[in-house]
């Protein structure tokens, strides 16, 4: 008489595991329209991003620019102008360099070896593609017979540098916590305080008179263009060479987790 076959447990094992997959995975059509959906947004933005570079190259600022700027410095609470300043500050030298290097080091702490190191290119190519553009179109910067200028900076105007950076550096930082931490208070507070950082520094350029609208709304494009790109890297890398550390997943948060 025959015992149990062992390979039913792990026959039985695998079907749950594709049941489980195939639960959490969109449908075909539904995976179509956001491949669809997805590369519409990305063409749609890199498209803008260049029709607002060539107007840039020729234009060192437009009407709306100098209408905003205006409308933003009127905003007179000390408290507003300290908080604009506050969130400026971690995209200044030495802090844009020393703030990026503490947290690859952590990550690379936290054992996420491969998190720091999408991380570090995050940061790298932030900059490098901020001052490629930067070369390029050598637009100037607001100056104070125009509007209110906080502090005088000697480099040049679009895209906005801090933004670019912000975007991709944090905002690749906000990615990570999203996916790869599990709904907590802590998971919240990171997202919040990275997604804040992003929304709030194109408004503090604008404000301390150090970039135009136009050169926001130039470095908010090209980082999202940068971000798309360096997650991308971030899951091709995972994915061969760093298997055994936590891998992002398109799951659904779990309430109960």
């Amino acid at each position: 008489m025959s015992g149990p076959n062992p390979a039913k447990p792990i026959e039985k094992a695998q079907d749950k595991a594709q049941q489980a997959a195939r639960a959490a995975t969109a449908s075909a059509p539904r995976r179509t329209y956001l491949t669809v959906l997805f590369q519409g947004g990305l063409i749609a933005t890199g498209s803008a991003f260049a029709f607002l570079t060539l107007l840039a190259k020729s234009t060192p600022f437009f009407p709306v620019d100098l209408q905003i700027t205006r409308d933003i410095q009127l905003i007179g609470n000390p408290a507003f102008g300290q908080l604009m300043s506050w969130v400026s500050w971690p995209g200044f030298p030495p802090q844009s360099f020393v703030i990026p290097v503490f947290l690859v080091a952590l990550l690379w702490g936290l054992g996420l070896r491969w998190e720091s190191v999408a991380a570090l290119v995050a940061a790298v190519s932030s900059s490098a593609f901020d001052l490629l553009v930067k070369e390029a179109i050598r637009r100037p910067r607001p100056t104070s017979s125009l509007v209110h200028v906080f502090r005088i900076l000697d480099s040049y105007s679009f895209p906005s540098g801090h933004v670019v950076f912000y975007v991709v550096f944090f905002g690749f930082l906000l990615f990570l916590a999203f996916a790869l931490l599990k709904p907590s208070l802590k998971r919240t507070i990171l997202i919040a305080f990275f997604g804040v950082l992003v929304l709030l520094v194109g408004i503090s350029r604008i404000y301390l008179g150090q970039h135009w609208a136009s050169d926001v709304a130039g470095a908010y494009l090209l980082g999202m263009l940068t971000l798309v790109a360096n997650i991308a890297f971030y899951r091709w890398g995972k994915k061969r060479f760093f298997v055994t550390q936590p891998v992002p997943t398109h799951e659904a948060p779990n309430p109960a987790s």
